[in-house]
């Protein structure tokens, strides 16, 4: 709920919105479609201040069935150790019958759901046997995998229930007489499904009442929740039963600068500690370059060039060269005498 604020409904602007959509549907209605009330659904469209964060899934107990006595529900359970699926259901249904349960028409365990409906086609036939599904809240998670994407498209998925609970008859029976409504977090606008054309004025009033009360308590926001309140049917036009006054939007503006105040002082704060930090950094840094300049440099002695160094400077490189080039000549005269001194050695004397 928002803020512990109540919101009142008009009972008599709801009871006129209710009559003069009743008169509508009379009016549209043929002598084939006399007979088909109950599927005409009334349903309440809310539109609210604000996009909630995240999708909420709400369930709304209504103090009057919209659903007859003689419609169809299956049930899925879990399959309960060291038993059979045969037995599973059997256990289930003897269940239901001591807590009183009576508008269950079939059981199916998860493993007969695993392995007897895994096809395409028996999905959908599993769809068009039933007016309604629930599921054990054990089992529920593993569910969406096995039922397919035509039960959740359809808005049939199979809604919890406690099999364990004390009052096993009272919480099923307002699961299927109730509605549940989904809000999303992509848009400001839901329905739900509250009443149907076959119910009197009274009960269609007392039902949008309830379902009003129920939305409103469930919503987590801040601020103000409810902006407009219609009701209408499949065929007819929105009809009005609640406008919330223009003093929300002064709230909600000063909710929106109580926020940017929030965000401006937490930027001004950011900047100041990285004022801060760089301003620590520069002083350490300062620090380090005085310390650095008090240090007496140290005299290093010059070795100064020898007199041959300065030689071979002052002749370059080609001195050098011109060196080389004499003293290899030299070498080679040495080397050829060694070998003729050799020669005249080995040559024998003639007597």
């Amino acid at each position: 709920m928002a803020d512990g604020v109540e919101i009142a409904l008009d009972r008599a602007q709801v009871k006129k919105a209710v009559q003069a959509l009743r008169a509508f549907l009379k009016s549209k209605s043929t002598g084939d479609s006399l007979f088909l009330d109950d599927t005409r659904q009334i349903s309440l469209l809310f539109t609210l201040w604000k996009i909630p964060k995240k999708p909420l899934n709400i369930r709304i107990p209504l103090p009057h069935g919209q659903r007859p006595d003689t419609v169809e529900v299956c049930l899925f359970t879990r399959d309960e150790p060291h038993m059979t699926s045969e037995q599973t259901q059997r256990f289930y249904k003897k269940l239901l019958q001591e807590k009183g349960v009576k508008n269950i028409t079939e059981i199916i365990p998860y493993k007969v759901l695993k392995t007897e409906y895994k096809p395409h086609e028996a999905k959908r036939r599993l769809l068009g046997n039933f007016d309604f599904f629930l599921s054990d809240e054990r089992v529920r998670r593993l569910l969406p995998s096995h039922l397919g994407k035509h039960f959740y498209l359809r808005k049939r998925e199979p809604l919890c229930v406690n099999l364990q609970s004390k009052h096993l008859a009272r919480d099923i029976h307002r699961v299927i007489q109730g509605t549940n409504m989904k809000v999303s977090n992509r848009g400001s606008c839901c329905m739900a499904r509250i009443a149907h054309a076959g119910m009197t004025a009274d009960e269609v009033t007392e039902n949008v009442e309830a379902a009003f009360q129920a939305v409103v308590a469930k919503l987590r926001t801040k601020g103000p929740v409810m902006k407009l309140v219609h009701i209408k049917s499949q065929t007819s036009v929105a009809l009005p039963i609640y406008n919330s006054s223009l003093t929300h939007l002064t709230v909600l503006e000063e909710a929106e600068h109580a926020q940017l105040r929030k965000k401006e002082n937490a930027a001004a704060r950011k900047l100041e500690k990285a004022v801060e930090k760089a301003l620590k950094k520069q002083t350490v840094a300062t620090g380090e370059e005085g310390e650095k300049d008090d240090k007496i440099p140290q005299l290093v002695p010059i070795a100064t060039p020898s007199k041959k160094a300065k030689l071979e400077l002052e002749k370059g490189p080609k001195a050098a060269v011109t060196r080389k080039a004499k003293k290899a000549p030299k070498k080679r005269a040495r080397k050829a005498g060694k070998t003729d001194f050799k020669v005249k050695r080995k040559v024998p004397h003639v007597k």
